[in-house]
This record gives structure tokens, C-alpha cells and sequence, in this order.
């Protein structure tokens, strides 16, 4: 079993966790990694001591390669991707920004890197920039989304670049992975199946609500900010939806009510479990993850038909 991204990193499957804020942390990654997929941690706005520690946990834990996701908007860019050389990490994925400025230190220190795009154009901009792939992610994904969905965009991605391209957004089982292939995918990421996962740490509260969560329970908030995410759906959402409904119609919006609204909302959700006040990021694909299970099976049910999509190319 085996894509050209598999050959670049050194994994046995084509999967990447997804680096969810608060949620991907060393625990998860390393599982993912031992299974043979790509963990990934998660350094979101943390700084580097935090992240380092992180990596070190990870590398505790497995021999396997594992990456780290750098948020390119976090105040503390500069010295996560200093202390992410330094400590011989080999993958990072990036968002929130254009990893242009830090191109020639990951190339240094042998750095494959692999920014989320979710256009056409991005996509060409980060090839001619020199990465090593992309991940293409549709809006039907948790957190942060674009426009694009993962069936429109990822085929014209795989046309516009001759680099690999990972499919993520809507991604949970066989089925999907194998959709991902056919579009011309070398690889998929995944996110909220792994939520439910028992090796990840995000509080149980969180995890019981996807295991419930329907297909229509997911809900984008952000729009009026220009910074969409989607959520499940609970009383912050409903708040949130109000306040951006009625500011729309003003002439000049105060954003800051729904800033103060959202601040520390992710962490109410991921430590403290208040799933009605926090923010419960999620997938449109929830409504599909059914049980807990470990990410080594989440990983063999995956691929499970990976072998026979390989024959028909």
C-alpha cells in the first residue's frame, strides 16, 4: 500500500491527523503515528516551550515521523519554527498565513512542508513557493473553513499542481478516503473521526456530543468577521449567530462583541467540557462517527480498501 506521500515521509498509510487546537496534542499524534499514519501536533497560538514539550512527549512515545502544525497568525510564529528546527522535526503543515518567510530555514534543516490551501490559486502560489505538497480542505471540515467544498476543490487542485495533494473535509471512514483517491488525492487528513479516538485527551464531554452530533448539526459562525468556523451547534452558537445577525445590519459592525463572545471559548469546550458555552468544533461528517475506538483501528478501517482503489491506477 503505498502513494507518493507515503515515500516522501515515511508512513505506511496516507493519513494525516488533523491539527485541531487544544486537541492535538502529543497523546494523539504519537498514537497516530504508531499505527502508521502521520500524528500531528498541534502548536496553535502556544508558545514554544509549550509545543516543545509537546514534541518531546511525542518522541517518547513513537520512532514513528509525526509533524507539527504551525498557525502562521500565532504571536509566537518566530520561535515555534526555530524550536520545531531544532528539535529535528521533519513535516510541518502550516495555516493562517503564507509560509514564504521561513521557506529557506525548513529547506536547511530538511523540513517537508505541507500548508492548507483551499483555493485554486493558493495552492499554485505554494507550489511555485517550493513546498512539498498541500492539503486541499473543503468547507466540510471543523474550525476554520473557506468556500470550496472537498468534491469541487481537491480535482482542481490535482489539476493545477504536480505536487501531492492531501484531501481533507468530509473525510471519516473507507468510503471517503477512497472518493479521495479517485479525485486524484495522494492522501487524505482527518479530523473529527479522530475526536472520538481513544488516545485523544479532549474532554469526554466533547467527545459524547460528536457521538450524538446529526448531519445537520453543525452550524458556521464568523461570517460577518471574515474568519468562518464551523461548530456544533449549542447555546454559544445561538448567542453568537444573534449578535452577528444584528450587527450585520449596522453600517459599522462592533466586532467586538462577538470577539469578547468567543475568547476562550475553545478551551471551555476541549478542558472544561462545557459543551453549551464552548466552542465544539466539528465536521459536517459527525453525524457518521458512531464510537469511541482506538487510532490504530480507526486507521485499519480507513484503509481498508486502499489495496484494490491501488489496482485500478
Amino acid at each position: 500500500m503505498k502513494s507518493k506521500i507515503c515515500d516522501i515521509l515515511g508512513i505506511k498509510y496516507p493519513v494525516f491527523q488533523g491539527a485541531m487546537a487544544w486537541i492535538a496534542d502529543a497523546s494523539l499524534a504519537s498514537a497516530v503515528s504508531n499505527a502508521g499514519g502521520l500524528g500531528i501536533i498541534a502548536a496553535g497560538n502556544a508558545p514554544a516551550d509549550h509545543v516543545r514539550a509537546e514534541i518531546r512527549k511525542a518522541k517518547e512515545l513513537t520512532d514513528k515521523p509525526f509533524g507539527v502544525n504551525i498557525m502562521l497568525l500565532s504571536p509566537f510564529v518566530d520561535e515555534v519554527v526555530d524550536m520545531v528546527c531544532e528539535e529535528g522535526v521533519k513535516v510541518v503543515t502550516t495555516g493562517a498565513g503564507n509560509p514564504g518567510k521561513y521557506m529557506a530555514k525548513f529547506a536547511e534543516n530538511g523540513v517537508n512542508i505541507i500548508p492548507v490551501v483551499a483555493s485554486v490559486a493558493l495552492a499554485k502560489r505554494m507550489e511555485k513557493m517550493g513546498v512539498n505538497a498541500v492539503i486541499a480542505e473543503g468547507m466540510e471540515s471543523g474550525g476554520h473553513i473557506g468556500k470550496l467544498t472537498t468534491m469541487a476543490l481537491v480535482p482542481q487542485v490535482v489539476d493545477a499542481v504536480s505536487i501531492p495533494v492531501i484531501a481533507a473535509g468530509g473525510i471519516a471512514d473507507s468510503r471517503g478516503v477512497d472518493a479521495a483517491f479517485m479525485l486524484g488525492a495522494q492522501g487524505v487528513q482527518v479530523g473529527t473521526r479522530f475526536l472520538v479516538a481513544y488516545e485523544c485527551t479532549v474532554h469526554q464531554n466533547y467527545k459524547n456530543k460528536i457521538l450524538k452530533a446529526k448531519d445537520i448539526d453543525t452550524v458556521i459562525t464568523g461570517n460577518i468577521t471574515g474568519h468562518p468556523i464551523r461548530v456544533l451547534k449549542n447555546k454559544l452558537t445561538k448567542a453568537y449567530l444573534a449578535i452577528e445577525k444584528e450587527e450585520a445590519s449596522k453600517d459599522e459592525p462592533d466586532l467586538e462583541r462577538l470577539e469578547a463572545l468567543g475568547t476562550g471559548a475553545l478551551r471551555k469546550a476541549v478542558v472544561d467540557g462545557d459543551i453549551d458555552n464552548g466552542s465544539v468544533m466539528s465536521g459536517q461528517i459527525a453525524g457518521l462517527v458512531k464510537k469511541e475506538e482506538s487510532c490504530e483501528d480507526i486507521l485499519k478501517d480507513l484503509t481498508a480498501d486502499l489495496d484494490r482503489i491501488f489496482t485500478l491506477f
